[in-house]
């Protein structure tokens, strides 16, 4: 294959013939910089050359416009050794660089990288050299240790942190106070020049190091950060004082700057020190979550009981839950019983009553009784691992608003070493003072601060995610979270949502000539094979009634169901279904109408051969959620539209609808028609949240602009929505938008700070209106205050 530079292999699956390979070839000879493409059928794989770097990003989107896709690996990295943006702006491009790679996520707030790779193109071991070929520190998340070893490290770290903090303010306090003494008029409190600098040499030198070493590693890559700055800024002055000092003739006191390199690295040590400290505030709901699950569990083998690690408990085994303990799997109650308090996995603080069969969740606490659980899932597969990944994707996520901190990041060191090198020489060429100049071309560049940039964004989603999560609200990433602030409708599906879900018969009227036991019989065998709430409301009605064989059972999605009893082909559903066999109804139609505008729902009874008739009618209620009306309610107060979408009848749904204050109702839709209603909603210019619980709504929360499931449902409405809500409440829908615009808020307020201060702090240091230990100060300050008011969002609830 001809090719030029780097060559990048990737998986394509869809391709089942050679005309596929044709137009996949096709569409990447037509991807800017590829030099030469072979694709493989039988391999279902192609190897694409590119003249200069590789850009697999470009090759997999043309691969999935014609209409294919790439199977992608996703690796978590820890990097260690940023400090700002422009070191968060390195790391991406060095990943990205890397054949193979398709995005790169770097997340300053968490030190961790997500990168997305075309499956089997990558190792994890290229991916650390690059980050380390960068000058930065990497390692793969699952090489951590366990929380409390993390911790552990976190608090060690913070010790040596706070040791250096504290010798360099020691050892910059005589130098503060000489400042200060200048300023009074008491010269005497000023050190000797050469008591000075043994002084600030060590805090230049020693505690500083890091800066030196951090700043290089840009430098040779031909970048730039915050170290970088501050190196420059602080060796300038530095050596600046040391020149003067050198160079002192007769009694002339020399003008020595040793206080403002060592109070600017103070500050900003103090800063950093400050900055980590609550940086590890924002991920206190991860380490909650982890610190749920238990290290041990006791199982009940051959009738004795025997505690054993967490590790070695398999699906199918017997675990003994005594009272006060956590559960440490998921599992169903076999034995046993009593109360389970959910609260930090559902939000909700009221304790569960567990009977046998019922579920359980691992890290819930066993309040009273013994409970003997069957073990359903472990380890990585349990609601709880479930939680935390959730969470770490989410906190892991870039938001769309972070790319114009991208795009500034990638500039801002070069600007202001620009803006710092015409600052000396305008003062040099006016004033022919070179000492003024230098000191505040050293303003410039300690004042400038990408830090606060780089942790506005990261930050908020980081502690605004968390909060949600510990009030029953799990966001799946940055983008549904950044969405979710602007939404102006919210649609609902209504069964299950905003009713409880557990329908029940309340009547059953046949035709004349056919009886409600026969009626009711008939749909009972109809409902034998089926999961609909409905169908679970037929069996429980006709409980007692000798159950009869179906054959030949579907399942009608949105209408009902159809199957042959005893030679009899029928259907059970709704007026479509009825419409769709060409049957009327019209003897029970007034029974109907009235049924419905009392709010039941409705299903239709009919034969279809060997004779085509209507059976009878069967009417459910379905009581509706006592949250529901706050709910609504409350979303009315937030400036939200609301609208029903159901497969229900007209007047069950408006019925419902009436109760609830719901503003609009689409009724009678198939699942299909859910997702059409939801593309409308968005075609009149609106932001639309879809909130359901069933696989029917799938298409609907995926169309929607930010998909709401409740975790009552099924697992394929929460995969694909953007926002699970751990508990059937729907008042948790406007806490989920409550959360997403105060988040969504903190982020604008790091960001408009963030750009302000340098804005107006970079011009106040070119023209000399700052110190440079001022500008150092001002510079730590705003990283502290940007992280501090993003820790304001912790004590955020759902219901305040």
């Amino acid at each position: 294959m001809a090719g030029g530079g780097a060559e990048v292999d990737i998986g394509i699956e869809g391709m089942t013939c050679a005309s596929c390979v044709g137009r996949v070839e096709r569409v990447l000879k037509q991807v800017p910089g590829v030099s030469g493409v072979s694709v493989n059928l039988a391999t279902e794989r192609a190897r694409v050359a590119f003249a200069g770097p590789p850009d697999t990003a470009a090759v997999a989107r043309a691969v999935e416009e014609a209409g294919y896709d790439v199977p992608v690996s996703e690796f978590d990295l820890n990097v260690q050794g940023m400090t700002c943006a422009s070191c968060v702006g390195r790391v991406e491009r060095a990943l990205k660089q890397v054949p193979g790679v398709i995005e790169a996520e770097v997340n300053l707030a968490t030190e961790r990288t997500r990168v997305t790779a075309a499956r089997g193109a990558v190792s994890v071991d290229q991916l650390v050299a690059a980050v380390q070929n960068t000058g930065y520190e990497a390692s793969p998340v699952e090489q951590a240790g366990s929380p409390a070893e993390e911790a552990d490290a976190a608090a060690a770290r913070s010790r040596r942190d706070l040791f250096r903090v504290v010798t360099a303010a020691a050892l910059s306090a005589p130098l503060l106070l000489g400042m200060v003494g200048h300023l009074l008029g008491a010269e005497w409190m000023m050190p000797p020049g050469w008591v000075q600098l043994a002084l600030a040499t060590p805090v230049q030198f020693w505690l500083g190091w890091r800066f030196y070493v951090a700043g290089w590693k840009a430098a040779r890559s031909f970048s730039g950060n915050m170290d970088l700055l501050v190196a420059l800024g602080t060796t300038a002055a530095w050596g600046l004082s040391v020149y003067g000092l050198l160079t002192a003739h007769g009694d002339h006191a020399p003008a020595l700057y040793f206080e403002s390199s060592a109070l600017i690295i103070t500050f900003v040590l103090l800063g950093k020190w400050l900055e980590a400290r609550a940086k590890g505030q924002t991920a206190s709901a991860i380490r909650a979550l982890m610190d749920l699950r238990p290290d041990k569990a006791r199982l009940r083998r051959g009738g004795a009981e025997v505690e054993v690690p967490l590790a070695e408990v398999r699906v199918g085994d017997a675990v003994v839950v005594r009272p006060g303990e956590r559960i440490p799997v998921d599992g169903r109650v076999v034995e046993g019983g009593g109360s389970v308090d959910e609260s930090m996995l559902t939000g909700e603080s009221l304790p569960v009553e567990k009977v046998v069969g019922a579920k359980v969740t691992g890290g819930a606490i066993n309040t009273d009784g013994l409970l003997v659980i069957e073990t359903t899932a472990v380890g990585a597969e349990t609601t709880l691992a479930r939680i935390v990944r959730l969470v770490e994707g989410a906190q892991a996520s870039k938001a769309p608003i972070q790319r114009l901190v991208d795009r500034v990041s990638a500039v801002f060191v070069p600007v202001v070493l620009g803006i710092a090198l015409v600052t000396f020489v305008g003062w040099w060429a006016v004033t022919g003072d070179a000492t003024a100049a230098i000191l505040n071309a050293v303003a410039v560049m300690v004042i400038a601060c990408p830090c606060a940039l780089g942790l506005a964004t990261p930050t908020a989603i980081m502690v605004g995610t968390g909060a949600a999560a510990r009030h029953g609200i799990l966001i799946k990433d940055a983008e549904a979270l950044e969405r979710a602030h602007a939404v102006t409708t919210v649609a609902f599906d209504k069964t299950g949502t905003l009713t409880e879900g557990r329908p029940e018969v309340t009547d059953v009227v046949p035709v004349e000539g056919t009886g409600a036991a026969e009626v009711l019989r008939l749909a009972a065998a109809l409902q034998a094979g089926s999961e609909h709430p409905l169908a679970a409301a037929v069996r429980r009605r006709a409980e007692g009634v000798t159950p009869l064989a179906t054959m030949n059972f579907r399942a009608l999605a949105g209408r009902g169901v159809s199957g042959a009893v005893e030679g009899r082909s029928l259907v059970l559903g709704n007026r479509r279904l009825l419409e769709e066999n060409g049957l009327a109804g019209d003897a029970l139609a007034p029974a109907a109408s009235d049924l419905e505008e009392s709010g039941r729902t409705v299903s239709w009874l009919a034969e279809t051969a060997p004779t085509c008739r209507v059976l009878g009618l069967i009417a459910f209620g379905d009581s509706v959620k006592d949250s529901a009306r706050g709910a609504v309610d409350r979303l009315h107060r937030q400036g939200i539209e609301t609208v029903m979408l159901t497969g229900d009848n007209r007047g069950a749904a408006a019925a419902a609808a009436r109760s609830l204050g719901i503003d609009k109702v689409v009724a009678e839709v198939l699942p299909e028609g859910k997702a059409e209603a939801v593309a409308g909603l968005r075609g009149e210019g609106r932001v639309v949240a879809m909130v359901g619980d069933g696989i029917n709504d799938a298409p609907a929360l995926a169309a929607a602009d930010v998909g709401i499931a409740m975790s009552t449902g099924t697992d394929v409405a929460m995969h694909t929505a953007g926002v699970t809500l751990m508990r059937g409440d729907p008042a948790l829908v406007a806490g989920a938008i409550d959360v997403s615009r105060r988040t969504y808020r903190k982020i604008r307020q790091g960001l408009f700070w963030a750009f302000v201060y340098n804005l107006v702090g970079i011009p106040l240091a070119a023209l000399g209106l700052l110190s440079p230990m001022v500008a150092g100060a001002a510079m730590a300050l705003s990283s502290v205050s940007v992280v501090t008011n993003a820790l304001l969002l912790r004590g955020w609830n759902p219901r305040s």
